[in-house]
């Protein structure tokens, strides 16, 4: 039997490495992909030089394309890319900065998709991240962007069977897609969010790698997008 072969892009931290780490103990050859070759190469170090790394901008056709083939056939692709651009009140919010979410989320998912597609094994699997934004009644721009990924998987599951293409929506996770705030104010929207969320606490970047793994290992999984957030969208308070 052969050893799958799962490209993570976003592979350099956060989710991304979280879902590296774990495949690679589910017995994966991994290939994580960013923009970064410095953070690509600290990613590599702390996976213990067992993963390839590639520099691929998803936001650039292009280079998505050539890195792509240079790499060469691959069984199943991850793709998660994130964005904190278009957050705020719908009255107020910049639309300058939601078409920037747009742009680093939905585009580069799809861009990068569709560049990866030659590639991809006809009876592997795909999976998105998207985020609780697309489920809950939470910032327009940023939940509109996350909604158009998270729309993908049941629309590609159909078009591009027997391919699986499948989603993940994470609630709050604890990544460095928070590090833009203050200490202390992030360690306050966390205890916020863990007090509205069912199971009481938020999410560790573990937590969504096991979800996109499953989704990975599981043949009869396709058109589908898992909400793992601790029940977050549930709780009194989300999007007030």
């Amino acid at each position: 039997m052969s050893i799958p072969h799962t490209v993570i892009v976003g592979g350099s931290s956060g989710v991304g490495l979280a879902t590296a780490r774990t495949l690679l103990y589910a017995d994966h050859d991994v290939t994580i992909a960013g923009r970064s070759r410095e953070r690509l190469d600290a990613a590599s170090r702390e996976l213990g030089g067992r993963a390839r790394a590639i520099v691929l901008d998803a936001a650039d056709p292009a280079s998505a394309k050539s890195a792509f083939a240079a790499l060469g056939a691959f069984d199943h692709l991850v793709l998660a890319l994130g964005s904190a651009k278009g957050v705020g009140p719908f009255a107020s919010v910049d639309l300058a900065e939601v078409r920037r979410g747009f742009e680093e989320k939905v585009f580069a998912h799809f861009a990068t998709a569709q560049a990866a597609l030659p590639f991809l094994a006809e009876d592997g699997s795909m999976t998105f991240v998207a985020a609780v934004t697309a489920h809950a009644a939470m910032p327009a721009g940023i939940g509109a962007a996350n909604a158009a990924v998270a729309a993908l998987a049941p629309i590609l599951a159909a078009e591009l069977k027997p391919l699986r293409v499948n989603g993940v929506s994470p609630g709050v996770i604890d990544t460095p897609w928070w590090d833009v705030l203050a200490d202390e104010v992030k360690e306050s929207a966390f205890a916020d969010y863990a007090a509205m969320a069912p199971v009481g606490r938020i999410g560790r970047a573990d937590d969504i790698a096991e979800t996109i793994a499953f989704l990975i290992a599981n043949s009869f999984m396709t058109g589908a997008v898992i909400v793992c957030d601790g029940g977050l969208r549930l709780g009194p308070g989300v999007g007030q």
